[in-house]
């Protein structure tokens, strides 16, 4: 890769959007795929009560819209300031009771586990059926949409994490014939979810462009270095903490693959972002600068109702 690709997939700019400062990708193409977009605000004239307290808005109570979902909710209900690395916020956001813990949970991804994968490790990997394996260096691109594998002299490849279909994952101290399989890279799951189990390699089926079907590879921590070995194990297990990559994402216009013949596609890998709490889907709204059209402005109904002041009174957040 030359210095000039790497430096247009690693720019990134500074723009404002209608919920606050977002660090995101100057090229819409290398932002990341796990990344999502900013939910469309339910409308003030819609929401005369708290949505998840069911509260009655007025000049004490006022309204507050959850950043992650979009819905409207008391103070009480919406007053936790959590970071939100997957929309880029650049400082901690409002978030509701619901939302608030699983942007926890994602951070610490962000924290801890994404550094192992930026990392790298070393495994053997097998392309396909070959019987021999070759030694790579297996690590995650800097703008999480590639996985990278660096093996002797010019050998280097790319598999794009959008086009990833199935996973397994290949244990050890589980009951003969048992293995831990999974159409998607779960989240949130612990990587031995077999007790004692412990990860020693995965099994990854993904698409190529211009060619049929999937194509398979197999990753496998080595046995002759044990420094080696543990450093494989710990990326496999931050392997299995990635945040779901969405259905349709500012990073992936196109969407994911629809499932090859004979693969089910589903959890987290495939499967995008839960739905909100209550009723109805909330689409995503365009985003400002490279990911997307620029967000409309906010349309403000019944200004002259004091309930509506909430979001507009937060000087550190904008509404």
């Amino acid at each position: 890769m030359s210095s000039e690709v790497a430096a247009r997939r690693d720019a990134k700019k500074l723009v404002r959007s209608p919920s606050g400062l977002r660090m995101v990708p100057e090229h819409r193409a290398y932002g990341s795929p796990f990344g999502l977009e900013e939910p469309p605000w339910v409308p003030d004239k819609e929401c005369p009560r708290c949505m998840q307290c069911d509260t009655k808005f007025d000049f004490l109570t006022r309204k507050h819209h959850c950043r992650r979902c979009g819905k409207c909710f008391c103070d009480k209900c919406c007053g936790q300031k959590v970071a939100l690395r997957r929309m880029c916020f650049v400082d901690p956001v409002r978030q509701c009771a619901g939302c608030a813990p699983v942007s926890r949970r994602e951070a610490d991804f962000y924290d801890r586990q994404l550094k192992l994968l930026l990392s790298g490790a070393t495994f053997l990997v097998t392309f396909g059926n070959s019987e021999k394996p070759d030694t790579m260096v297996c690590r995650l691109s800097s703008n999480q949409r590639f996985l990278l594998l660096d093996g002797d002299g010019d050998d280097h490849r790319e598999v794009e994490v959008a086009r990833i279909a199935a996973v397994q994952m290949l244990t050890e101290g589980l009951p003969p014939g048992d293995s831990l399989s999974h159409t998607s890279l779960p989240a949130s799951r612990p990587a031995a979810e077999g007790g004692n189990a412990r990860a020693t390699g995965m099994t990854l089926q993904y698409t190529t462009p211009g060619a049929e079907g999937l194509t398979q590879l197999t990753l496998t921590a080595g046995e002759d270095a044990e420094g080696s070995r543990r450093q494989a194990t710990a990326w496999l297990a931050a392997m299995h903490k990635v945040p779901p990559v969405p259905r349709s994402s500012p990073a992936q216009p196109r969407g994911l693959l629809p499932p090859q013949p004979g693969t089910r596609l589903s959890g987290h890998l495939a499967g995008g972002q839960a739905p909100p709490r209550g009723s109805g889907p909330v689409t995503p709204r365009g985003l400002d600068g490279p990911l997307g059209a620029a967000a409309p402005a906010r349309r403000r109904t019944g200004t002259t109702d004091p309930a509506s002041a909430g979001d507009a009174a937060e000087p550190s957040e904008p509404a």
